[in-house]
Formats: C-alpha cells, sequence, structure tokens
C-alpha cells in the first residue's frame, strides 16, 4: 500500500514538472502556426486558431493582396479589394504608366494615357531629341526634327566642333571651321602646347615654340632635370647638367656620404672620403 502511494506521488511529481514545458511547447506551435497562416503558408492549420486569430488571418491576407495589386504580381485577386482600394490601384497604376512613358519605357502604354498627357509626352520626347543631336547626347533621330530645329542642330553641332578643336578633345576637323574660329584653334592649339612644354605634361613640340617660349621651356627642364638629379630620381639625366649644377650636386653627395660614415647612418663609400675626413671619423691612436 505505502509502496503504491510512494509510486503515485513520484508519478505526479514528474507530471508537475513537465506540465510548464508542454506548455511552452504547445505555445510555441501555435505562435509558429499563427505565423503560417498569416503568411499564407501551406503549413497553416486554420482548425488551430481562434475566432481573434482566424479574423487576423484575414486580415494579413487582405493586405498581402493589396501588395500584390499594387506590384502589378498574377496573384492579384481585384474582386477582393475594396471600392477605395480598387479606386488607389487604378491612380497608381495610371501614374506608373505615365511615369514609363516619360522614361520612355517598353511598358509604356500610350492608349491609356489622356490627350493632355500625350500631348506634353511628345514635347517632353521632342525636346529630349533635340537636345541630343545638339550636343551628341543619347540617341539623335533627325528624322523627327523640324526645319527650324534642324538648322539649329547643325548650327550647335559646328560651335561643339569649334570648341572640341580649340580645347583639344573629341575630334576636331578644320576643314568645317570658319576662319575666325580656324584663328581661335591654333592660338589655343598653341597656348597649350607651350604650357606642356613648360610643365612637362602632354606632348610637347619645341619646333612650335618662339623664342621667349623656348628660353623658358628650357629653363623649366634644366630646373626638373636638376630637382630628379638632386632626389635621385632614375629619371635624371646627368649628361644635361650644367657644370656649376654637377660640381654642385658632386658637392651634396660628398657631404651626404660624409655625413653617413661619420654618422654610421646610410650608404657610406669610404673610398670617397678625402684624407682628412677618414680621419675623423677613424682618429690615430
Amino acid at each position: 500500500m505505502i509502496g503504491n502511494l510512494r509510486k503515485c506521488l513520484w508519478v505526479q511529481a514528474v507530471w508537475v514538472s513537465l506540465c510548464p514545458l508542454l506548455a511552452f511547447a504547445q505555445s510555441s506551435n501555435l505562435a509558429q502556426n499563427l505565423e503560417a497562416c498569416k503568411s499564407g503558408r501551406e503549413s497553416c492549420d486554420q482548425s488551430k486558431l481562434n475566432a481573434a486569430q482566424l479574423t487576423d488571418v484575414v486580415l494579413a491576407g487582405h493586405g498581402r493582396n493589396v501588395v500584390n495589386c499594387r506590384n502589378g504580381y498574377s496573384s492579384c485577386d481585384l474582386a477582393g479589394l475594396t471600392e477605395p482600394e480598387t479606386i488607389a490601384l487604378a491612380v497608381a497604376n495610371h501614374r506608373r504608366n505615365v511615369s514609363d512613358c516619360s522614361d520612355g519605357m517598353q511598358s509604356c502604354d500610350r492608349s491609356k494615357l489622356t490627350p493632355l498627357e500625350a500631348h506634353e509626352m511628345d514635347a517632353v520626347q521632342r525636346q529630349s531629341n533635340l537636345t541630343a543631336c545638339k550636343y551628341g547626347w543619347g540617341v539623335c533621330d533627325r528624322s523627327k526634327l523640324t526645319s527650324s530645329e534642324t538648322v539649329e542642330v547643325n548650327i550647335a553641332r559646328r560651335r561643339l566642333k569649334a570648341s572640341d578643336c580649340e580645347n583639344g578633345s573629341g575630334i576636331c576637323e578644320q576643314a568645317e571651321l570658319t576662319p575666325t574660329q580656324a584663328r581661335a584653334t591654333n592660338a589655343a592649339e598653341h597656348v597649350r602646347n607651350a604650357q606642356n612644354c613648360g610643365s612637362g605634361w602632354g606632348e610637347c613640340d619645341h619646333s612650335k615654340l618662339t623664342p621667349e617660349e623656348a628660353k623658358q621651356t628650357a629653363y623649366s627642364e634644366r630646373q626638373r632635370n636638376l630637382a630628379s638629379c638632386k632626389d635621385g630620381e632614375e629619371t635624371c639625366e646627368y649628361a644635361k647638367l650644367s657644370p656649376a649644377d654637377a660640381k654642385m650636386l658632386a658637392d651634396a653627395e660628398h657631404k651626404r656620404n660624409y655625413a653617413a660614415c661619420l654618422k654610421g647612418y646610410g650608404y657610406c663609400d669610404p673610398s670617397r672620403l678625402t684624407l682628412e675626413e677618414t680621419r675623423t671619423i677613424h682618429p690615430a691612436n
């Protein structure tokens, strides 16, 4: 009798300890099922939902359908929309079509535009085509230009070509320049060449320099070469140094070598030291 009582008490104790765990597991499963139903997943078991949860699931499904319709998905159920939602969808679709037409997208349906919208769209496209033809941006369709627009485009293109010639950019066609534009282009090219020669940038044609420009260029080249030699750069051309510059560099190198030998830091060539310098580094005992 006592043994049976103990056994019964043990079973009750185990059951009491397991009840919270079982309740938690059941609650977790119910929450996961509710989430699956709200998301419209196949794993949803609506038989496990209470009335309030069923209402939440219906509302979630309705909201999902509204989003599907707004995004143009095939899963959209137009019959499931309310009247305000149907109107809002029609407005959004119309605006999207107008935007697609403005951006030149293939999804544009011009038949759904109002006459005023179509007229404005044509004006925008004509202006875009005119700009493309004038400045070479995008795709230009000259067949869509009016006679006056063609004249305007030809003038703009000539100016653009003249600007390219003056700036040394693009493809310069000298034969298409007016005498005034040709003179301006030659003057700009001369200045650009002088600047290239003086700074060592780009192409330099020494034969096109004036005597004063050639003198200034020679001085600049000498200074650049001297700086390269001072810094020990591989671009240094010692053969182009003047005797005075060569002596100055030799003296500077001699001092550097002596300092390196004296301090024990840097490259030192003892063979280039004078007898007196050698004695200061290694005094006689």
